[in-house]
């Protein structure tokens, strides 16, 4: 009887499961109709117009064979491994020195904070203007006797993707500083006093404890990251416009002009899923490690 009486399972939070049902819809005929709409279209001829006019591997084998693309591959690739490495590395240097409660903690931290909330193209305006060689650093630094000091990275098509870089982690540093700084805040204090007691220093007590126990946040700080790697955009078109040349082209610059510049649907939509590619070779070993791969008891 009491069984009979309970509500079925279906029943139960319907308002809740009600309320979810907007979003559902949204993420399978947007998010998953789209995707599924610009991968079946990457196989056409498609131009100015998408049609089902199928030729096979064609745009893939035009894609792969365009040093344009090829340059994007490698400007993001060097642009993607300098940014995760330096990203998280002065991220967690930051938080850790803020989390020692130093004196006017809360300034520092909003300063660091502060270029977040810009968006890529005023940061990348901003920094166009702070390495342009006639009135930034280059100039600065010159009109204070030395003459020969050269730092013109955004000219220099072979130091381009640097400049990038470094108004890249100017912005996005912040960010991950405060997520490892939560993190370094929810370790328990009785730990670090018993590694003072055993006598171990700071800077291994770091290496060996802290940043182990820490692993879901470096994993979430790793995933914005990447996250924000493979739209790189704003930056570059703020900066270079993919200048000196082709030398600073990424491949979202790539599907933005095949797509609305050269008018060529089917190119751009191959290169978009090749981004889609790099995002799930991205996620699928995090969502590995995170929920594959933890046993089981």
């Amino acid at each position: 009887m009491e069984s009979a009486r309970k509500p079925l399972s279906v029943f139960k939070n319907l308002s809740a499961k009600i309320a979810s049902v907007p979003m559902i819809l949204t993420a399978l005929v947007v998010f998953v109709g789209g995707t599924a709409w610009t991968v079946l279209h990457s196989f056409t001829g498609s131009r100015l117009l998408p049609k089902l006019n199928f030729v096979g591997f064609d745009q893939y084998e035009r894609l792969w064979s365009t040093r344009r693309w090829l340059v994007s591959i490698e400007n993001l690739a060097i642009y993607g491994v300098c940014s995760l490495i330096l990203t998280l590395s002065i991220g967690f240097f930051l938080a850790a020195l803020l989390d020692r409660k130093i004196r006017g903690e809360a300034v520092f931290r909003t300063i660091f904070l502060y270029p977040f909330a810009l968006s890529f193209v005023v940061t990348g305006l901003a920094w166009q203007w702070i390495l342009n060689p006639d009135f930034g650093i280059q100039n600065t630094v010159r009109s204070l006797g030395w003459q020969s000091f050269t730092f013109d990275p955004l000219n220099n098509p072979d130091i381009v993707i640097f400049g990038i870089l470094i108004a890249g982690l100017w912005q996005g540093t912040g960010l991950i500083m405060v997520i490892m700084l939560a993190g370094l805040r929810g370790i328990d204090e009785d730990i670090w006093k018993a590694t003072r007691v055993d006598g171990i220093p700071t800077w291994k007590t770091y290496i060996r404890v802290i940043i182990p126990m820490m692993r879901p946040v470096f994993i979430t700080a790793l995933v914005l990251i990447a996250s924000g790697i493979i739209k790189l955009y704003d930056l570059v078109v703020a900066q270079t416009n993919g200048g000196p040349g082709i030398a600073s082209e990424v491949p979202a610059k790539y599907v933005i002009n095949y797509m609305f510049r050269a008018q060529n649907l089917g190119q751009g939509f191959a290169a978009s899923t090749m981004m889609l590619v790099s995002v799930i070779i991205i996620l699928v070993p995090w969502a590995y490690l995170e929920f594959g791969g933890k046993k089981r008891d």
